[in-house]
């Protein structure tokens, strides 16, 4: 087992939440309920071994049974095209080893800094650009807090912070709010971002304990939710995303451009719809970073480039994510337009 993996096995002072209870790890279960076949299961229990099945049965309530191609399913369901090595796939990806200035920090963009709160996801999307991250090694607890906290407060240019993992809402509300309270006596520090897919996999988790840290602290607050189909934003999700609106956080969207999942214009114009009904806008459609293991899930940028000329004629341009490309050593993430790649602004 990898050094990632072991920090997926999660940090014993998050005490994660009991919504978390309920996820699925047994492909054999997910093929079953799912109506797969046991030869999906079989190659789905090989493709696992290094980067296990994860995902709430919530989630697996909005997959159509008996359909491999899925949207929903494709995004968490191991395939033996994981196992196969490809050229310029690789572990790291956007070389964030070289982008941690102390443990747990990430700082590779001017004025706003990560912080790697958890390790744990409550689902393991098959695409994640840290699937091979180590975890173990960035644990925010003891000494490594304190020294994360040190390391913000003594970069007055940093006027945003953000919590991301894993996913940051993996950990307990009662260490979050804890975080929470120590970022915000950093004076220079204005907005409190958090990068989280639970408000579309298991809304569950966004209770009244985590409203209140949340929005109580004097920080700002934002949360950019990932969606990557519009079969992801079923009822509660929409009750979440609502709760969430109420106590004023602005919401935005950042999604992967994912082969089988949503490289069509219906589909990216379906998913703008059903974000911006939902009170969420559309902000980034990412394409796939590098990783080893994802190969399976490109989409070439002219093919990204023809499906966005598509979505612009069909969408006004508040529903329009920007099509971008994060790229190691990069001052920002890069826009990709119909004939070039520019600097973001």
């Amino acid at each position: 087992m990898s050094v990632g993996r072991l920090g997926r096995k999660r940090q014993a002072e998050s005490h994660p939440p009991a919504s978390l209870a309920g996820v699925m790890t047994d492909p054999e279960q997910l093929c079953d309920e799912l109506q797969l076949g046991s030869d999906v299961a079989v190659s789905a229990r090989a493709a696992s071994a290094t980067f296990g099945l994860r995902v709430p049965r919530v989630f697996v309530d909005r997959m159509e049974r008996g359909n491999l191609d899925d949207p929903l399913l494709r995004q968490v369901l191991p395939v033996p095209e994981e196992l196969d090595p490809a050229p310029g796939f690789v572990d790291d990806p956007l070389e964030e080893s070289a982008a941690s200035p102390v443990p747990g920090v990430l700082h590779k963009y001017h004025g706003r800094a990560l912080l790697m709160v958890s390790g744990a996801c409550a689902v393991h999307c098959r695409y994640c650009f840290r699937r091979h991250f180590p975890y173990g090694d960035h644990q925010l607890v003891g000494d490594r807090l304190s020294a994360a906290i040190d390391y913000l407060e003594s970069d007055p240019s940093i006027r945003e912070v953000i919590l991301s993992g894993g996913d940051p809402l993996s950990a307990s509300n009662a260490y979050l709010a804890d975080l929470v309270g120590r970022l915000s006596s950093i004076r220079h520090l204005r907005w409190l971002r958090v990068h989280t897919r639970m408000p579309i996999v298991l809304p569950q988790r966004i209770d009244d304990r985590c409203l209140d840290w949340l929005t109580g602290s004097r920080l700002r607050p934002l949360v950019v939710v990932h969606c990557n189909h519009a079969n992801e934003i079923g009822a509660a999700v929409l009750n979440c995303l609502t709760a969430l609106r109420s106590r004023g956080v602005l919401l935005l969207n950042q999604s992967v451009l994912l082969a089988g999942v949503n490289d069509s214009v219906d589909a990216l114009c379906e998913l703008s719809h059903r974000l911006v009904e939902a009170g969420v806008m559309p902000y980034y459609l990412h394409l796939l970073d590098p990783v080893a293991g994802a190969a399976h899930f490109e989409v070439t940028e002219e093919t990204a480039r023809e499906l966005m000329v598509g979505v612009t004629a069909r969408l006004p341009g508040y529903l329009v994510p920007r099509l971008v490309r994060e790229v190691a050593g990069a001052e920002a993430k890069l826009l990709v337009s119909a004939g070039r790649s520019a600097i973001l602004p």
